[in-house]
């Protein structure tokens, strides 16, 4: 079994951008997702992330099993909480929403999820997640109770991506949110980037291909698209 943390790090060590499309179960309609992973096999995407705010439904295996069976991209969940868990993915974001004070986010959901993880193959990558402000209030925000960091105190966002260094997690991921009006700002990717060791991701409100490499020459990893692939299929054409 491939080690994808060791694999993200690698390509951190190596220069090597890596490019993650995000599918919101809520929003995918399984009998269209042939036509979805056919796209997805055309661009540069090198990882495949699957999860949202809000899902509920019970279709998340069938859609995990599809996926691999049409691409043979790592499919990393990204959960909203821990229902969201399908054993049939590679791995998961363990997420823990730094940017926040509710307790459920920072640690109840991890320790619900426990029982289920222990069932599984799945590797667990420690994730800290920082929502900045973007403009808009976003699902993150409104499902988690918690305010968003301020987008224009880079020091602050760099000093809480190290906390979470320190605390223990693998990867930091400063998210704008799905949606988001406006993206993390870059002068706050390159302070974040320049303070932390471990691999960077960067997501939310990332609407063009100048923006993702706008946000690669920050200082980001890992680029994630979610919204702009959604509505255009044809995004990396």
């Amino acid at each position: 079994m491939k080690n994808i943390y060791q694999e993200i790090r690698q390509a951190k060590s190596d220069n090597q951008k890596l490019l993650a499309i995000l599918l919101d179960p809520d929003k995918l309609d399984l009998e269209k997702a042939t036509d979805l992973v056919t796209k997805i096999n055309q661009s540069p995407a090198t990882h495949i992330l699957v999860g949202g705010s809000s899902f509920e439904g019970n279709h998340l295996d069938e859609l995990v099993i599809l996926l691999k069976q049409k691409t043979s991209l790592p499919i990393l969940l990204f959960p909203g909480n821990s229902t969201q868990i399908s054993a049939e993915a590679d791995g998961i974001l363990f997420l823990q929403l730094l940017s926040g004070r509710n307790p459920e986010y920072l640690i109840e959901h991890q320790i619900d999820a426990v029982p289920l993880l222990e069932k599984t193959n799945l590797e667990i990558i420690s994730t800290g997640y920082i929502l900045i402000e973007s403009g808009n209030e976003t699902a993150v925000e409104r499902v988690s109770k918690t305010k968003p960091l301020d987008r224009n105190n880079f020091d602050y966002a760099a000093q809480t991506a190290k906390a979470g260094e320190y605390i223990g997690n693998k990867l930091i991921y400063l998210e704008a949110g799905s949606g988001a009006q406006k993206a993390v700002p870059l002068e706050m990717i390159a302070t974040v980037s320049k303070r932390i060791t471990v691999p960077l991701i960067v997501g939310g409100g990332i609407r063009s291909k100048n923006g993702i490499e706008e946000a690669f020459t920050a200082g980001a990893d890992m680029v994630v698209i979610g919204t702009a692939f959604e509505n255009d299929l044809n995004f990396f054409d």
